[in-house]
């Protein structure tokens, strides 16, 4: 009897045994769960934000291909080239203005209601109003005295739109450093009129001059504004001085200045953030930037950006800048695209400082001094 129940025993401790090891076995088998994902509030902009495979550059200075290197640098166009092709241009987009002036002024009779047209394209192109009247007065008086037959009427209405326009202002870029030292160019203005790109292309310019030049990339705020400007240097086998997203821009704009001098640098353009006129904070930093710079060598160029788009806001961004920096010199961006060229004579008579450059379209090369009788030719050509 004992016997049988040790043999009982046996087995049902034997089969226990198997069934615990098989659970085992079938729990091994079976895949781990994975663990519970942790849950994080969402952020603004989270779906929209461009993944980074490399990190933030931090890097100050560009590498540049050293000697013998085999990178191929763009030639930028001739200054000569430049002009012929953008007039081409300028004609192209601004000779609704001349067109329609003209055809006014020619009428055989020029009574109340065509001088009061006349009036209403040349304000509808941006010419402002105290230049227009000064303009439609000088015209009446001419027409009156000299009549307006044949070639007449564009003969006088040329010679008014270049004196307006005042070709006695002095439009060249003060490139000529003090005691050796490079010429400092600053490149001002708001958001979106195309300062970085219009500071890429004047590097072209010059490098076309046979001109040494660095870069300042001085605009931290702006994502990508930095690489941007490096790339436009890179093209041309320009140096760029730059810092970290976010940092200074004055310590920046030193920086570039002190490697202009290190380097014998004939320019050094030194490229600002974007920022609304309305944005006192802002606005005052470039006070700041100017005077940081002024530490290291003088800033014989302050340059400031203008979209022609804009129109009279554009004037009255150009206002407010005046009053916190010295500006010496305007350029007018997207020319182009507009035929509202009298924001050429308003924001000169407004200023008092010259337009000194043009920008009439998205091409390296598509950036031209300004020239008054130039002008003038394309708007009536």
């Amino acid at each position: 009897m004992i016997a049988i129940i040790a043999v009982v025993a046996v087995l049902l401790v034997g089969g226990t045994a198997g069934l615990v090891v098989s659970s085992r076995r079938r729990k091994a088998e079976l895949p781990a769960a994975k663990p519970a994902p942790e849950l994080t509030e969402p952020k603004v902009g989270d779906d929209a934000e461009e993944p980074r495979d490399t990190p933030t550059w931090t890097l100050e200075d560009a590498e540049l291909p050293e000697s013998g290197a085999t990178a191929t640098l763009d030639k930028p166009e001739s200054a000569q080239g430049r002009l012929v092709r953008l007039r081409a241009r300028l004609a192209r987009s601004q000779g609704s203005l001349g067109k329609g002036l003209l055809a006014l002024l020619s009428r055989d009779t020029l009574d109340e209601e065509a001088w009061e047209d006349i009036e209403t394209t040349l304000i509808t192109a941006d010419v402002g109003v105290a230049p227009t009247q000064e303009l439609v007065e000088k015209l009446r008086t001419r027409v009156r005295v000299e009549g307006v037959s044949g070639d007449k009427a564009r003969t006088i209405l040329r010679e008014e739109l270049v004196a307006l326009v005042n070709p006695g202002l002095d439009r060249t870029l003060k490139l000529e450093g003090k005691e050796g030292q490079p010429a400092v160019v600053l490149v001002v203005g708001v958001n979106g009129t195309g300062k970085t790109t219009t500071v890429g292309k004047l590097a072209r310019v010059l490098v076309a001059e046979n001109k040494h030049v660095v870069l300042g990339a001085a605009d931290t705020f702006r994502a990508a504004a930095a690489d941007q400007l490096q790339t436009w240097g890179e093209r041309v086998g320009v140096r760029t001085v730059r810092g970290p997203e976010g940092g200074d821009p004055a310590s920046i704009a030193f920086d570039a200045v002190k490697q202009g001098i290190e380097e014998s640098a004939d320019v050094v353009l030194v490229d600002t953030a974007g920022r609304l006129h309305t944005k006192t904070g802002l606005m005052d930093e470039l006070g700041k930037v100017k005077r940081v710079i002024e530490k290291a060598a003088e800033v014989d160029e302050v340059l400031l950006v203008i979209d022609a788009t804009t129109g009279q806001n554009g004037l009255t961004q150009a206002r407010v800048f005046a009053e916190v920096i010295n500006v010496t010199g305007l350029v007018l961006t997207k020319l182009d695209g507009t035929a509202k060229g009298g924001i050429v004579i308003a924001v000169q008579r407004e200023l008092g400082v010259p337009v000194k450059l043009v920008g009439l379209g998205e091409g390296a090369d598509d950036l031209a001094p300004f020239d008054a009788e130039e002008f003038v030719d394309a708007l009536l050509d």
